[in-house]
This record gives structure tokens, C-alpha cells and sequence, in this order.
């Protein structure tokens, strides 16, 4: 529950999801006609919401919007044309909502904002009018919603040009395969060389345009101080290193981790003792 933001600071449950701001029927009649209001728990578990009339995917703002006593939107001549769609012989409870199924035609003693604007849309089409219990209208006087936009929105969707794929990336069957083979041969092939490749190649046959004194050094291998095979192993294992066994001079007998846990007889420690 929330309080309206209107001058009537009405308690109400509804939420309007665009503005995000508690609304009550009076609001949503003048300032929100075409959001998409409901209660404010479902918004809570759910806040996304999409401005489109359900059945024509189009947005509502485009077109004029009628709401239902469930509180959906949809385009006024997408109603109507829906319901046209119903055999002439379906009961009043059988106009429904597309969305929820709950009645289209409000009671006739439900007071609010929003079924006294829906009962004054409704009264201009005879499809309602004999669900409202109202005599019917001739043809003339019959307030049919306009369909001009809806053409003009189809004739703009007729003149959008069409995606084109470009025929020259893709071949035809009428593609000759000389034609295939003459592109391939003149289409140079590059492939990726490795740096020590390039370094060889550059020093080996340098351009006369480009020479640089101080970019390659040649230095000759026989002439350095050490072998590379020598100090470093191609197998990229060190040296191995032998290192000779160290006599300890000093009398270790005692203390020596091979019999410093061993049992001693008394007349060991007594020797310790006396020394």
C-alpha cells in the first residue's frame, strides 16, 4: 500500500512502472492512460516491464489506448479488431482480456475512475454495446476506431527497402572456374615466418636502399673466448658437479645420528662421567 503523489493522496496498491510512483484510478485516467500500471508486490518480484500492446507488438504511445478494469493496455483498434474476430454468438463473458482473461465489460456497479472511461469507449462499438446491455447503433453512427494510421504504418513497412547481400563475395553457379582459378593465382599468399627466419633473411641479402651500419653485427663464432656446447648443454641440462666425501677429523662416535638413539650400558655412562 502507498500513497498517491495527486492532490487526493488516495491509498492505493497500484504502481505505475515507468514513473515508478504509486498511482490511484484518477491518475491513471488523466496522467498515466498508456503505462503500464499494476500492483505494487508485482513489481516487486518483477520490475521489467514493455510498452507494446500485446496484439500487435507495436508501442503503445503510437496509437490511442483504451485500459481494461484488470488495468492492461492496448491499442484501441487492436481491441476492437479482436473482438470482431469473436462469432457474433459468443455471451458477454466470453469478451475477454488477452492477457488474463478476466472480463472485458465492467459490472454495472463497479464505481471507478477506470470502468466509467472504459464503459464510454466501449458504448461507441455494437459489439460492446449488447454486452453493456445498451440497444444497438446503425452503421453510420457506429464509432469505429480509425484504421488510416495502421494503413500508413503498413505502407511505410512496404517501402523500407530490403536487405541486398553483395553478389560479388559470393560466387554463382554461373561462375566460370577459370574465373576461380585466375583469382587465386593472382591473389598473393601470405604466410606467417618466424622472427629468426626474418633476422637470417635480412642479414643475408640486405637492401642497398636501406642499410643501417649499426643495426647487425657479424661476430665470428671461432674467435669467442668460450663454446656454447661446452659451457651450456644443447640438452639445456647444468654440468653435473662430483664432490668428494669430507672426513670429519673430529671424533663423532658419540653423537652421531647412527647411534645417538642406540642403548648404552651403564658402563658407558659411568665413563662419561669420569672423563
Amino acid at each position: 500500500m502507498g500513497l498517491c503523489k495527486c492532490p487526493k493522496k488516495r491509498v492505493t496498491n497500484q504502481f505505475c512502472f515507468e514513473h515508478r510512483v504509486n498511482v490511484c484510478e484518477h491518475c491513471m485516467v488523466t496522467n498515466h492512460p498508456k503505462c503500464i500500471v499494476q500492483s505494487y508486490l508485482q513489481w516487486l518480484q518483477d520490475s521489467d516491464y514493455n510498452p507494446i500492446c500485446e496484439l500487435c507488438t507495436k508501442e503503445l504511445a503510437t496509437e490511442d489506448c483504451v485500459r481494461l478494469i484488470c488495468y492492461h493496455v492496448y491499442h484501441w483498434a487492436c481491441l476492437d479488431q479482436y473482438a470482431r474476430q469473436l462469432p457474433a454468438t459468443t455471451a458477454p463473458a466470453g469478451y475477454t482480456c488477452p492477457s488474463c482473461k478476466v472480463g472485458i465489460f465492467p459490472a454495472v456497479n463497479l464505481v471507478s475512475a477506470v470502468a466509467d472511461v472504459l464503459r464510454e469507449k466501449l458504448a461507441g462499438v455494437n459489439w460492446a454495446r449488447a454486452g453493456l446491455g445498451l440497444p444497438l447503433l446503425s452503421e453510420d453512427s457506429e464509432l469505429k476506431p480509425s484504421l488510416d494510421s495502421r494503413r500508413l504504418v503498413k505502407n511505410d513497412a512496404k517501402k523500407t527497402p530490403t536487405n541486398h547481400i553483395d553478389t560479388m563475395s559470393v560466387p554463382t553457379p554461373h561462375t566460370s572456374a577459370s574465373t576461380v582459378s585466375n583469382q587465386r593465382q593472382t591473389t598473393p599468399i601470405q604466410t606467417p615466418q618466424s622472427p629468426a627466419y626474418e633476422s637470417n633473411h635480412s642479414v643475408s641479402s640486405p637492401s642497398p636502399m636501406n642499410v643501417n651500419p649499426h643495426s647487425v653485427v657479424h661476430v665470428d663464432e671461432t674467435l669467442s673466448a668460450f663454446s656454447r656446447t661446452e659451457s651450456f648443454p644443447v640438452s639445456g641440462q647444468l654440468p653435473r658437479r662430483v664432490f668428494e666425501a669430507l672426513d670429519d677429523p673430529k671424533d663423532v662416535s658419540f653423537d652421531h645420528d647412527e647411534n645417538k638413539y642406540k642403548r648404552r650400558s651403564a658402563m658407558e655412562w659411568f665413563s662419561r662421567w669420569w672423563k
